[in-house]
């Protein structure tokens, strides 16, 4: 199956003044956009054409490292947009997240911090991930566009610490975007979805 851009649950302004109309524009209709068409360009040379994009992911990876890294950045985007929204964030975890919070990450104050913390540690681009792994929720980072999926893991969050999310905006300032993403952006409806499914 071939990959296509999802459009925006959203307005290019909806995530203002935390992520501008600008940055979603450049990162949604062009770095987005490119991941898409040199991922089908490539997964078809691979005979890959007709898979899903988390099978490409998983059979390209340590195999055919350019495919892998615009699968695994698509995978990556489908997920980011809908981790965010207007008037998302805050303290406030839908019932059964909140207890596996408390359980597994120390209560959501902590995952705030630690989930900061990796996305700055994070040297160069790559992401931070609160993932689901062997029935528990731990916090991940990876570089580029690799993902918990190739690590034995559910991706259930994700934040994107790749320049172009945060430089038209913050500049150099990523703490300061990691913090806006956690407090003002996070879906977390969204994450409940991913955290429920990885149950299935």
């Amino acid at each position: 199956m071939a990959f296509t851009l999802p459009e925006l649950p959203y307005d290019y302004e909806a995530l203002a003044p935390f992520m501008s109309k600008e940055t979603l524009e450049y990162h949604h209709d062009k770095h987005h956009n490119a991941y898409v068409e040199m991922g089908n360009k490539l997964a078809a040379e691979a005979g890959m054409g007709d898979a899903s994009v988390e099978e490409v992911v998983m059979q390209s990876y340590g195999k055919n490292q350019p495919l892998f890294n615009n699968a695994a950045q698509h995978y990556n985007h489908i997920h980011f947009w809908k981790w965010m929204k207007k008037g998302g964030g805050g303290k406030s975890l839908p019932g059964a997240l909140q207890t596996a919070f408390d359980s597994d990450l120390g209560g959501y104050d902590k995952f705030r911090t630690d989930f900061i913390e990796a996305g700055k540690g994070q040297f160069g681009s790559g992401w931070a991930w609160v993932a689901v792994k062997d029935g528990k929720l731990s916090i991940m980072k990876t570089p580029n566009g690799e993902n918990p999926l190739v690590h034995g893991a559910k991706p259930i969050l994700g934040v994107d610490v790749w320049e172009h999310s945060y430089y038209i905006d913050y500049r150099n300032a990523r703490p300061k975007y990691l913090e806006a993403f956690v407090d003002s952006l996070i879906n977390w409806d969204h994450v409940l979805e991913l955290y429920e499914g990885s149950k299935a």
